[in-house]
């Protein structure tokens, strides 16, 4: 996860390109495809609802699901790329290990 997130910080600037870099590198950190897949949906939940958190403690529950789900839902508008990157990153480590015990 902080692969992909640092990543992701970095190459902001390079839309789609980036968080496939970054999916591509924290997949093969992660080295399943299910750890990768959690390493990209985690952050985006945990962030909304750290967002819901906030804004109901400062002010209404109302405006708190509102910005909760409004965080979430413009996080996950970048997970394309991303998780497209970490399943294939995770593939390649999959592939990588399987040459590295499999000397034929």
């Amino acid at each position: 996860m902080n692969w992909m997130g640092g990543l992701a910080l970095l190459l902001f600037w390079l839309p789609g390109v980036g968080p496939f870099v970054a999916g591509l590198v924290g997949g093969f950190k992660a080295r399943t495809v299910g750890n990768a897949a959690l390493a990209v949906f985690l952050p985006a939940v945990l962030l909304g609802v750290m967002s819901f958190a906030a804004v109901t403690w400062m002010y209404d529950a109302v405006w708190g699901a509102l910005a909760g789900a409004g965080t979430a839902v413009l996080l996950l508008i970048n997970i394309g790329p991303l998780f497209i990157g970490a399943v294939l990153g995770a593939l390649a480590w999959l592939a990588k290990d399987s040459r590295a015990n499999n000397p034929n």
